[in-house]
């Protein structure tokens, strides 16, 4: 069998600091038969201990949608993915993100290797709100051979802001995790006492840990809540949690490196998952269910596909309701114990080997088009 040579990356820095980069390292090292080029931007973390055969550091500087030189930094980056082309003649374009400004530049500069896109989330949320991101978006959509979403409610999303143009080129292939390499706790769950509960991830608007600093001043026992991440909201959290009395119960950690995080979730009851509007997957929460903890999880589309009955759902935004569905949590060991089991058997579902292979088989497909 021959080596399919891929390009691909995401103009981020390179390092394991978000989950699309750990998910595109994980996905790459699972793959069989490839060789990968990942263009990313600078710096490049010397401790990443990535899959990919060849790390590009990209020359042009970064510009955010909205910015008035973000069509010049596509230009830019479409010049240096168009040497890059004639250097390593991939025989396929993986283009991470609809509309970071790598993608577009992508859809530029393919001629004819086809390319295959890929949503992570943050792409389509800005394409809900800002018109340059939706119209990069949209660029890349139909330069794609297959638009990969990792939920149906994720595709649907993407159908509607491109109008429902190109439904034929969208498929699902869910993300995963490396399931083997989860570090389960055995330790009985017996204590109806107040429970010791973990939210990780950004600490932005839309993933809503304000919900849980404000479901904590509710609940009727002295719960305590662990926030690890970083983001712009943190300081704004922290000063809600002293206005509500409850910063004694909150304690705040930075972002962990994903081998840190596994290792923490053994010390805690319960894993909070509150993003509030749209999520692409909730990788965290089968992470979470994957060491054995039981989740409560906002009851968004996306996140019911994701956990179903393996978690115990609340009202999105609502703290209330996240506040009766700790407490319940914290009642009712049998249940929590239930969750706990069943939160394993659906991490399952989501090896990173499944990724994988639905990722070449797709891409065998896209190159195959082309070749005949």
């Amino acid at each position: 069998m021959s080596t399919t040579r891929i390009l691909t990356g995401i103009d981020l820095p390179a390092a394991p600091s978000c989950g699309s980069m750990i998910l595109v390292a994980d996905a790459y090292r699972a793959m069989p038969e490839v060789h990968t080029t990942f263009l990313t931007m600078p710096p490049v973390d010397p401790a990443w201990h990535h899959p990919f055969d060849e790390l590009v550091a990209l020359r042009v500087a970064k510009q955010p949608y909205g910015d008035p030189a973000f069509d010049t930094y596509v230009a830019g980056l479409t010049a240096e993915v168009e040497d890059l082309i004639n250097r390593h003649r991939p025989d396929v374009i993986h283009a991470q993100h609809l509309g970071f400004g790598l993608s577009p530049a992508f859809a530029r500069a393919a001629d004819r290797i086809p390319v295959i896109s890929v949503a992570h989330g943050t792409d389509v949320i800005a394409a809900d709100h800002v018109e340059q991101a939706r119209v990069a978006m949209t660029e890349v959509v139909a330069a794609s051979t297959f638009v990969i979403a990792p939920n149906s409610t994720l595709a649907e999303h993407i159908d509607r802001l491109t109008e429902h143009r190109y439904t034929g080129r969208l498929t699902v292939v869910p993300w995963g995790i490396p399931v083997a390499e989860a570090l389960v706790r055995h330790r009985p769950r017996s204590s109806t006492g107040p429970l010791s509960l973990l939210h990780a991830g950004r600490l932005d608007e839309n993933k809503s840990t304000i919900t849980a600093i404000e479901a904590l001043a509710l609940t009727s026992q002295p719960h305590r809540l662990t926030v690890i991440g970083s983001g712009p909201e943190l300081s704004h959290l922290i000063k809600r949690a002293h206005d509500l009395g409850v910063h004694g119960r909150v304690a705040f950690e930075p972002f962990l490196p994903r081998e840190e995080l596994w290792r923490r979730f053994r010390d805690f009851d319960t894993f909070v998952f509150t993003t509030a509007e749209l999520e692409a997957f909730g990788l965290v929460a089968i992470e979470a269910q994957a060491h054995g903890l039981p989740v409560v999880y906002s009851n968004l589309p996306g996140m019911n596909t994701t956990l179903g009955q393996a978690g115990s759902p609340y009202t999105p935004g609502d703290p209330a309701s996240l506040a009766a569905a700790i407490d319940q949590m914290a009642h009712d060991t049998h249940w929590r114990d239930a969750l706990a089991r069943a939160g394993l058997d659906n991490a399952r579902r989501y090896d990173i080997t499944t990724t994988a292979d639905l990722l070449a088989t797709l891409t065998a497909r896209a190159i195959a088009a082309v070749r005949t």
